[in-house]
């Protein structure tokens, strides 16, 4: 076997018998697009976190609330919520920089955005207000909303909208538990 070598030439890299182009705009452009990808993802971990500061003291409130059957440990609830908001993150890049009319990218992203602001209110109005049937249609909403976001971002960027599709699962998920705890501490 040859030992591996590397040699620039120009605009190419020769790496032992292999000849691979590269340009240093590919490579900047790469950086710019990771930086951009890291802001998009950032902005629902950032509302999601928020979030959660404000309402971290209803979790004892929601530890001693009876609860339907299927109910998680509420140490799955943070871990959960990150992966969604990682995976929406993800979602709103891949449209954001698609190749679609850009009045149809600034709509989906405006709806986005939307629906990250009645994501961010649900646990204010569910912990900290006690508004347990509220919050059940504030879900409703919400879902609504995943579902006409999902719709937007099929015709944009169909990896896109399939990366929603475990966060409407969740949010049906939750609506179920939302509604059960209403039922069951009335």
């Amino acid at each position: 076997m040859p030992f591996p070598f590397y040699i620039m030439h120009g605009k190419q890299a020769f790496i032992g018998t292999r000849c691979a182009s590269y340009s240093i705009n590919g490579v900047i452009k790469l950086k710019q697009n990771l930086k951009t990808l890291a802001k998009y993802i950032a902005i629902p971990l950032l509302a999601g976190s928020l979030s959660a500061l404000l309402t971290r003291g209803g979790m004892g409130q929601f530890a001693a609330l009876r609860k339907p059957p299927l109910s998680p440990p509420g140490w799955l609830f943070p871990v959960v919520w990150t992966a969604l908001y990682i995976l929406m993150g993800i979602a709103s890049y891949l449209v954001s920089v698609s190749d679609a009319e850009e009045k149809s990218i600034s709509r989906a992203l405006a709806v986005y955005l939307y629906q990250l602001a009645v994501n961010f209110l649900w646990p204010v109005f569910f912990f900290d207000f006690g508004w347990r049937l509220f919050s059940f249609f504030w879900l409703l909403l919400l879902w609504a909303m995943i579902v006409l976001l999902i719709r937007m971002f099929y015709a944009i960027s169909k990896p896109a909208a399939f990366l929603l599709l475990p966060y409407l699962l969740w949010v049906t998920f939750a609506g179920y538990l939302n509604f059960g705890i209403w039922v069951l501490n009335l």
